[in-house]
């Protein structure tokens, strides 16, 4: 203790010939997690102008003379997360939420509830409902929607986004019956009677296209409200994983007038064909530091909560099923060559390992074809792992990969049922393909929402059950982290702005209620994140 007393009292008479230089914001007494490429932790962190100044010691607290100083008290803090795949949105009046539904039976008494307050004969739409969720182990059908609205026509729609399932008076005012034939790229699922079900696996828009479509003015607020509750999650930017060249336009109103106190932003733009694209007049990387455009998006197959995600081997509870393409062969084909040429960075969804093969023939194939340097074009999702020549031509032509581990937790129910045992210990591989040299950045997409899910993930490899799916696949806790700030950041050309707390870099920071790095790995989904920093403004205090 005298020679702490000691060395405090020389570093103060130090800097007392010094006065001390001014800064917005000074973090100290804490465990800085810089991120940066030797991991190293600091003590402290000064900000000024929404940039780090200086990363360092206790000594910054007598160098910087800070309009807020926040003592840490031993806290941890690390570089905001990047989470570079989610979805965001706002919802209209008529929309349920299922995210934490239980039950059928409180399924019916929630859409009971909403015809009430709509009336008889609107349109009921909901969203995030799951059978591995419902005490019941199944899907939701007709029947069970027919009995709660037999006179509201009524489409809801499953976690992940890949299916839904609609009533009987929806299917009829769709013209759909038993006799109709599937839509390309989809399902409409049937019982043993040859009789539809209600579930539509991928083109539930045959029947969503009827719905009136909400007013921006209507879905404004919960979309806004949507955004602020990323940062009580630790989310500091987001890639949003798809909107229309139209869409993009509301973010550009939202960020306008909400900009300074929500996430950054990074907007994948759906393909929309040529001439669209080109009318749009944007591309990749066009915007400022809080909302820019990003990859362009296209759906090469579709996703397990269908499911109809293209893969190599048949369906392990549907012989002889394989899944499907969201389009035919030669239209990616098109597709690539088209965006490529036109400087998109492009970042395709692909989850079975069929799909994956196919764009990394059709990438490899164009990049070839038109070399460009520091394209960072990537796959998002990647659940099944493909043959290991794959990822090779992967890691040849600088292919990445936005992976999210948070799915071997909450969908282990939907691989376990759908594929072989090896491709669903191996379900969204993270170290081999990084053994094969291929560039991962971790994202939550909306299964759920929240990096430290994917955190515990990604070192447990548990599901929800606490079985471990190849514990072969495992990253370390600092592979993890880098994972969801450093290599976030890199997907969307920013690794030099973000991600890292050095200084010259974007004061964007989380403050945790646990050190991740010592902490019990069983113990992560009890973490905290206690304040969020972005642009060294507190944006969010538990």
């Amino acid at each position: 203790m005298r020679r702490s007393a000691l060395s405090a009292a020389l570093l103060m008479a130090f800097f007392a010939c010094t006065p001390p230089e001014p800064v917005d914001l000074l973090l100290y007494n804490g465990k800085i997690v810089t991120v940066d490429d030797a991991f190293s932790i600091r003590e402290a962190v000064a900000v000024r102008d929404g940039i780090i100044v200086e990363v360092g010691g206790a000594d910054l607290v007598a160098k910087y003379a800070a309009t807020q100083s926040i003592d840490l008290a031993g806290k941890t803090v690390l570089p905001g997360f990047n989470d570079a795949h989610l979805h965001i949105s706002g919802s209209p009046t008529r929309e349920i939420d299922l995210r934490e539904t239980t039950s059928i039976e409180e399924l019916q008494a929630q859409l009971r509830a909403k015809v009430a307050e709509l009336g008889e004969g609107e349109w009921v739409t909901g969203y995030g409902w799951s059978e591995d969720a419902f005490a019941e182990q199944r899907k939701p059908t007709r029947a069970d929607l027919d009995a709660a609205a037999p006179r509201s026509p009524v489409t809801l729609t499953r976690a992940g986004g890949h299916s839904a399932v609609v009533n009987s008076l929806a299917f009829a005012l769709a013209g759909i019956t038993r006799a109709t034939p599937d839509p390309e790229g989809g399902i409409l699922e049937k019982d043993a009677n040859g009789e539809l079900n209600g579930v539509i696996r991928e083109r539930q828009a045959i029947v969503g296209r009827l719905v009136p479509r909400a007013t921006n003015e209507e879905t404004r607020p919960g979309f806004v409200q949507n955004l602020r509750d990323l940062l009580p999650l630790g989310i500091t930017s987001l890639v949003q994983a798809g909107v229309s060249t139209e869409g993009y336009a509301e973010w550009e109103v939202v960020y306008a007038e909400h900009g300074a106190e929500l996430p950054r932003a990074s907007v994948q733009i759906r393909w929309g064909g040529l001439e669209a694209m080109n009318a749009f007049g944007k591309k990749t990387g066009d915007g400022d530091e809080r909302l820019r455009v990003g990859a362009v998006k296209v759906f090469v197959d579709g996703g397990f909560t269908g499911p109809s995600a293209y893969t190599i081997d048949e369906y392990r509870s549907q012989p002889g099923f394989h899944g499907s393409l969201a389009l035919p062969e030669e239209e990616l084909r098109t597709t690539i060559r088209e965006a490529h040429a036109l400087g998109w960075q492009m970042g395709f969804h692909t989850i079975g390992d069929a799909a994956i093969k196919l764009a990394v023939d059709d990438f490899a194939e164009v990049l070839a074809a038109s070399p460009r340097e520091n394209h960072r074009h990537y796959l998002n999702h990647f659940t099944v792992r493909p043959p290991p020549e794959v990822m090779d031509v992967m890691a040849e032509n600088h292919i990445l990969i936005t992976q999210q581990p948070n799915f071997t937790y909450t969908l282990e129910g939907r691989y376990v049922e759908y594929l072989a045992e090896e491709h669903a210990a191996h379900n969204n591989p993270l170290r081999s393909p990084m053994d094969h040299g291929v560039f991962v950045a971790l994202s939550s997409d909306i299964l759920p929402l929240g990096p430290l899910v994917g955190i515990y993930a990604a070192v447990t490899r548990k599901g929800a059950s606490g079985a471990v799916y190849a514990a072969d696949e495992r990253l370390t806790m600092e592979e993890a982290i880098r994972g969801y700030t450093h290599n976030g950041a890199y997907i969307t050309f920013e690794e030099d702005l973000k991600g890292t707390l050095e200084p010259g870099m974007w004061a964007d920071m989380i403050v945790l209620s646990d050190d991740l790095l010592t902490i019990d790995p069983e113990r992560i989904l009890d973490v905290q994140v206690l304040t969020t920093i972005v642009g060294g403004r507190v944006v969010f205090q538990r």
